[in-house]
């Protein structure tokens, strides 16, 4: 499906936009998915492929924020249920098959896109419920089954998972956005990482494009991560939110 340099430069910059973002409010997906789209690529192989490319960047991204990942060790706590919630969700797309998925899409962009149009109202509620720094008992137990749940959508269909884990966090009593992307980028690795491997046991990755996508990925994740503190990020949230329903509008007339 790489028939022109148009096709490389499309791939590879909806990647590098896609880590970028990723690394500083998530919703990559509504880049790279689209892409592919646009390529040619099955709803479902397109998707399959958007997770694993952006698998790397993530990681990479996780690398930007290694410092503020070691000062806690909830991200452990957080690795269980995302390994087990992508694996469920990832399943559960091949399930629904190319047709029935095909018609989610739309609607799956545009949910992903009214998650970032709502998560700083839901972040702040969320903050001010949480009266604890972290999670303990009862509590921890609950988050944990809220972060299953967040994983089973990102398997499926990952766009507006960022900004799902980031409110996980915000109830678990995380203040700093910066320490909140670090675990963010850890459980996301988790994730996709395990719904890459469903996809490829089933064959819905298109190699080439992911090798190219993931390269653009990993410098998006790790450029987004290392600049982050200097961007404006109700500007980066707004322009996402734009590209969102543009993309998601698309493809109601696409699809």
């Amino acid at each position: 499906m790489l028939e022109s340099l148009a096709q490389i430069g499309l791939l590879l910059g909806a990647a590098f936009v896609a880590g970028a973002v990723n690394s500083i409010a998530g919703g990559g997906t509504l880049f790279t998915f689209p892409s592919l789209l646009a390529i040619g690529a099955a709803p479902l192989t397109a998707n399959g492929t958007s997770t694993l490319a952006l698998v790397p960047g993530s990681a990479a991204s996780v690398v930007g924020y290694w410092r503020e990942v070691a000062r806690t060790r909830l991200a452990l706590w957080f690795c269980a249920p995302s390994l087990a919630g992508g694996g469920l969700g990832a399943w559960l797309s091949l399930r629904a098959g190319d047709k029935l998925f095909a018609q989610a899409v739309p609607w799956l962009i545009l949910a992903g896109t009214v998650l970032f149009l709502v998560q700083d109202v839901l972040r702040r509620r969320l903050v001010v419920a949480s009266k604890a720094p972290a999670a303990t008992g009862g509590r921890l137990a609950g988050l944990l089954f809220v972060q299953l749940l967040v994983s089973i959508y990102g398997g499926f269909f990952g766009a507006g998972m960022g900004i799902l884990i980031l409110a996980t966090l915000a109830a678990a009593g995380f203040h700093d956005v910066h320490e909140m992307n670090g675990l963010k980028s850890v459980t996301a690795v988790c994730i996709n990482g395990i719904a890459a491997v469903t996809f490829i046991a089933f064959g819905r990755v298109l190699w080439p494009q992911a090798a190219l996508m993931a390269a653009g990925a990993v410098a998006g994740g790790y450029a987004g991560a290392r600049v982050a503190r200097r961007l404006s990020q109700t500007l980066v949230r707004r322009l996402i939110v734009v590209a969102g329903f543009i993309l998601s509008a698309l493809t109601f007339f696409e699809l």
